[in-house]
């Protein structure tokens, strides 16, 4: 075989690969289970020596970026904090250049004056900056963050955008809802009112890594619980609309449960920074020999995956027998890590 055969035939085994993969809404890929915080509801700080940190390496990012054409979105982000990886930017741009929209959430630390500016002249379309908290309330639950220095980065990233006369990125706010902190809900639009953000999206606590956690869980027991802080969250977004900020929230709903996952299983997927795909960073979680509060109980976690990008390419992972039948699970059996998942009963 001459090199010419073996280059069309490498051609055509490449678009092979993209016929065998559906339009995707998103790819989200942990670069880096790193992060340069401790936040006290985040697995990684509640399984200690139990988590790996790495950083996912350039040649597995290679193998995403085929597929990253027929994707609309993807997001660099996981459960560390991206831009510790010392190929974040060229990253963006790599996504970029494969013709997807890119986005990132960041606890907005490593962000002085230069990647701020990297940070707007690399094009990305999104960027959110994760709170749990108005204040040093925030600082004591998001250890290792600071409020002001985040708003701050905030400000001067606005700063850059009209210097540069860009548009990109829209900033948007990943806001963390805790029990303790529901005091706290009026005031989140007047701290954040006039500093370049557009969207607030506000969550709950969905995974629970230990018990000492369980009651920062928003959990409405009955109808009447639901209504009193559904209309709480709905002055939130009536504020919001005053101030010039869109609001987004999702609230479970203790009589509704669906087959519906509001992490999009069927058109979307999680690529860890070693490489492992799976459903939703949730399913994803990288530690072992350890438990995790569902309902109440104390339940061993149980990490779900369906290849690695290290051994076969995506589109062989995306069609392989367990991997569809885990999709097809949501149209008859839900899959056992799933049927008590929080987010069925919100989505």
């Amino acid at each position: 075989m001459n090199e010419r055969q073996n280059t069309l035939i490498q051609r055509l085994a490449r678009w092979w690969d993209l016929q065998c993969m559906p339009m995707l809404d998103w790819i989200q890929v942990e670069i880096t289970s790193r992060c340069n915080a401790s936040c006290l509801y985040c697995p990684r700080t509640a399984y200690g020596d139990h988590w790996p940190g790495r950083d996912l390496s350039p040649d597995l990012f290679q193998a995403l970026l085929p597929f990253l054409a027929t994707t609309r979105l993807v997001h660099l982000q996981g459960w560390g904090e991206p831009l510790l990886h010392r190929d974040f930017f060229a990253m963006i741009g790599l996504a970029r250049k494969a013709g997807c929209s890119v986005s990132t959430t960041t606890n907005g630390m490593p962000l002085d004056r230069e990647n701020i500016t990297r940070l707007v002249a690399s094009g990305i379309d999104h960027v959110a900056f994760s709170l749990a908290g108005i204040g040093t309330k925030n600082d004591d639950i998001r250890r290792g963050t600071e409020f002001r220095a985040i708003v701050q980065a905030i400000s001067e990233i606005a700063a850059v955008k009209k210097k540069l006369q860009s548009d990109t990125p829209v900033v948007n706010v990943s806001y963390l809802l805790l029990n303790s902190q529901l005091s706290s809900l009026a005031e989140i639009v007047a701290a954040l009112e006039g500093r370049g953000i557009e969207n607030i999206i506000v969550s709950t606590l969905d995974f629970v890594p230990a018990r000492e956690l369980e009651g920062e869980r928003i959990t409405p027991k009955n109808e009447a619980e639901y209504r009193e802080l559904k209309s709480r969250l709905d002055g939130l977004v009536e504020g919001g609309k005053r101030a010039g900020l869109t609001v987004h929230y999702r609230l479970a709903d203790p009589g509704k449960k669906n087959r519906t996952c509001t992490e999009n299983i069927g058109r979307a997927l999680v690529v860890s920074a070693d490489g492992a795909v799976s459903p939703c960073v949730f399913t994803n979680i990288p530690a072992s020999g350890v438990s995790h509060i569902v309902e109440g109980c104390e339940e061993i976690h149980e990490r779900l995956t369906f290849g690695n990008l290290s051994e076969e390419p995506l589109s062989s992972i995306w069609r392989n027998e367990r991997y569809a039948a885990f999709r097809g699970s949501f149209r008859k059996t839900l899959n056992p890590c799933c049927q008590r998942c929080p987010k069925l009963a919100c989505a």
